[in-house]
């Protein structure tokens, strides 16, 4: 699955993380996802003083939701396009639409932690992984993993409903590097995206076993 950003220039700017004057990084980063990883992005509210800048004042999301507002920056933008729209929603967070592209298995980020380690040592191919600031892991998976994951717990025999694992599908979104996540704090990857992961992202039921069992254990 391949895309393009422009010219080869700008695809060494992104991939060294190279900023052209007067080019935000979030600029950068939305080029970056729409241009090499085939994702889509959407501007983000923003949480000050804890308001949310979508004006709402009974959100209940501050700074972790879309702007309602907004266009859907759509996978293949290039650096100039993604700069022209992100003119138009200065300091807005960036954030993927899950359910396209892939879905995401979010458990806290101290097991997800652990799992990654784990994971890595037994050779599974992984998808990006990034940390958010209140305390969460976001495993990148095929999409469709979401809907599926009910069912492949029940039958790893991990039925209990009180394990802190879920998976977020479509019509949800998270929040991407270097955004901050509701004026918490930065979120940051644990694992980057790269060309093989971000556009083939693993199947749920490859990270599962693992995932459930450090989700569990960290309860003990």
């Amino acid at each position: 699955m391949g895309f393009t950003i422009g010219s080869s220039r700008t695809m060494r700017d992104i991939r060294t993380g190279t900023r052209r004057r007067g080019r935000s990084s979030e600029c950068t980063a939305v080029a970056e996802y729409t241009g090499l990883w085939g994702w889509d992005v959407v501007p983000g509210a923003r949480a000050a003083a804890g308001a949310c800048s979508c004006g709402r004042t009974d959100c209940t999301a501050p700074g972790a939701h879309p702007l309602d507002f907004a266009p859907t920056i759509r996978a293949g933008a290039t650096l100039d396009e993604a700069t022209s729209t992100w003119a138009g929603f200065p300091g807005a967070a960036v954030m993927l639409p899950v359910g396209r592209a892939f879905d995401v298995i979010e458990v806290a980020e101290a097991a997800g932690r652990r799992a990654l380690v784990r994971l890595e040592r037994m050779g599974l191919p992984l998808g990006p992984v990034a940390a958010t600031p209140d305390g969460r892991a976001h495993f990148f998976v095929s999409p469709g993993s979401a809907a599926e994951l009910p069912r492949l717990l029940y039958r790893m025999g991990w039925d209990d409903a009180s394990l802190d694992l879920h998976g977020l599908g479509r019509g949800t979104f998270v929040t991407a590097p270097p955004s901050d996540r509701a004026g918490l704090g930065p979120v940051r990857w644990l694992r980057a995206p790269a060309l093989d992961s971000a556009t083939n992202p693993p199947q749920a039921r490859l990270l599962l076993g693992t995932l459930a069992y450090v989700a569990h254990r960290s309860r003990v």
